[in-house]
């Protein structure tokens, strides 16, 4: 069988597999342009500094040279939020819920909660920015406690496959704009009166 990961049960299915938005990127892709602007300004710099000295004025090599150091440096200051975001993900498979999170080169942290443990998926979209870019915020409560997941690319998709999943398997967890009053008030569904 093969293996979709590297803690992967011999009798799992992973299901769904999903990561945040690339917005989470927008750090490194900051970075990266001020990198990529460093080898033009350089070069605007030598051509104004030496413009009345022909001998020391900046040639085409030097302008290349410059445009690909610059190139090799943003780069390198984008790779750690590329790699941050592409190693960062969320596997859903039959049995469990799987949070990996990658920070840096050397961070990596791993959160793992049965599918039975799922009490309710529910997301958000908050702004004009997660709206215009379909991003938001999925909020799964389990008997644990709650995981938030932010920067979620496609909330409502997410969390339509994920309870479409969690109800094959068996699980009863809800979706909150689906709950009565009644249900949300007493979730066990007994009769608070004595």
């Amino acid at each position: 069988m093969h293996k979709y990961f590297e803690d992967q049960f011999d009798d799992e299915n992973v299901l769904m597999v999903f990561r945040r938005h690339p917005i989470v990127m927008r750090k490194g892709l900051i970075l990266s342009s001020i990198g990529v602007l460093i080898g033009p300004i350089y070069i605007l710099a030598l051509t104004f500094i030496f413009a009345n000295n022909p001998e020391r004025f900046p040639t085409m090599a030097t302008f290349y040279l410059a445009m690909i150091g610059s190139f090799v440096l943003g780069a390198i200051l984008f790779f750690p939020s590329w790699l941050s975001w592409f190693y960062s993900v969320f596997i859903v498979s039959d049995q469990r819920f799987i949070q990996i999170t990658q920070k840096g080169l050397f961070h990596r942290s791993v959160v793992d909660i049965g599918l039975n443990q799922v009490q309710m998926v529910s997301y958000e979209i908050g702004g004009l920015q997660e709206t215009m870019l379909g991003y938001g915020t999925l909020q799964m409560q389990t008997f644990v406690g709650e995981l938030v997941i932010k920067d979620v690319h496609h909330p409502n998709k997410v969390q339509k496959e994920l309870l479409s999943i969690l109800r094959e398997q068996g699980v009863l967890a809800a979706n909150p704009s689906q709950m009565t009053a009644n249900d949300q008030t007493n979730p066990e569904g007994n009769s608070s009166e004595a």
